[in-house]
């Protein structure tokens, strides 16, 4: 009886172990959803969708992409910290889900530390500055002036508190004295249409989602918010060259589940995704063209990257006066 007895146990722990590594062979047997917190149309949103049809064909099964878009991504990452920890729902993250929010936020509807289990980075944007044609500045040092001249004159636009814009121009006021407003809207897309159509007169955007509108005129780039110029826009002074070092403006895209789902799925996941974007046709079209830079971050890595840039968001954050609301 004590032999049968061990010998169940033993059979248990067997079925224990190696339950999670057979759940990531069979993985997935049903279709897939990836929520956004941002709208269509966005950088993020073409890259999640690219990466979502690829995926799909490898698997066999469906991708879902689903936006849910407004309060600064709040909506979509509730939603997926509260799903199932099963890899069938995943979120399409940004450095602001994990940094940007918890300072901007006095109860956020997740842990950044604790409510996501990390996938991957998959690429990195770097900012321009961006001025409305209208605005009769060349340079940061010229926004300056002519914004001190008329002050509270020019408004600048943002995908909600703690979003790169936000940090940038509420440093800007702080440390210059300007007073630039802020307007917040539910993506990037919508920050793109209205400052095109002068509904403001500011905002941030990578190469990706602004270049096309720098290139026929329709906005102009005031500084480059890196430690090196554009490849792209090599014209565009940083804003370290211009004397404002502590400025920098980036985003990244990235993946992660409900904390909890087993690591094997998402190391299966990680690696799928990693497959993806390094195929030079799939890089070339939804990276290199929008002038951003491969990432394909492991798991660990993508937990040290956020690890890494959290003091970046938290000294821009206090810099900025940022408060939580």
């Amino acid at each position: 009886m004590l032999k049968r007895a061990l010998l169940g146990l033993a059979v248990l722990a067997v079925g224990l172990a190696t339950g999670a590594p057979l759940q990531a062979q069979t993985y997935p047997d049903r279709p897939v959803k990836i929520v956004l917190g941002v709208p269509p149309g966005g950088g993020l949103d073409v890259l999640v969708r690219g990466v979502a049809q690829e995926l799909s064909a490898k698997w066999g099964k469906s991708v879902v992409v689903e936006n849910r878009p407004g309060a600064s991504g709040l909506i979509a990452a509730e939603g997926i910290a509260n799903a199932a920890p099963d890899g069938y729902s995943l979120l399409a993250t940004t450095d602001q889900i994990y940094m940007g929010n918890r300072y901007a936020f006095k109860n956020l509807p997740y842990n950044p530390d604790t409510s996501f289990a990390n996938i991957v980075i998959m690429a990195r944007a770097e900012q321009f500055l961006l001025a409305s044609p209208e605005v009769p500045a060349k340079n940061l040092p010229e926004l300056i002036a002519v914004e001190k001249q008329k002050p509270g004159s020019l408004a600048y636009g943002t995908w909600g508190e703690g979003s790169p814009p936000h940090l940038v121009y509420e440093t800007l006021n702080k440390n210059t004295g300007t007073k630039f407003l802020h307007v917040p809207y539910k993506g990037v897309a919508p920050v793109l249409n209205a400052l095109t159509s002068n509904e403001i007169q500011l905002s941030v955007g990578s190469s990706g989602v602004a270049g096309q509108l720098l290139k026929a005129g329709k906005v102009k780039a005031l500084a480059f918010a890196a430690r090196e110029r554009s490849p792209l826009f090599p014209d565009v002074p940083t804003t370290a060259e211009l004397g404002f070092p502590a400025i920098q403006a980036f985003l990244w895209f990235g993946l992660a589940a409900p904390a909890g789902t087993p690591q094997a799925i998402i190391d299966k996941i990680s690696a799928d995704v990693r497959d993806v974007i390094r195929q030079p046709a799939f890089t070339e079209r939804f990276i290199t063209v929008p002038g951003w830079k491969v990432i394909a971050s492991t798991p660990a890595e993508t937990d040290q990257i956020i690890k890494n840039e959290l003091p970046i968001i938290r000294d821009m954050s206090a810099a900025a006066g940022v408060k939580p609301q």
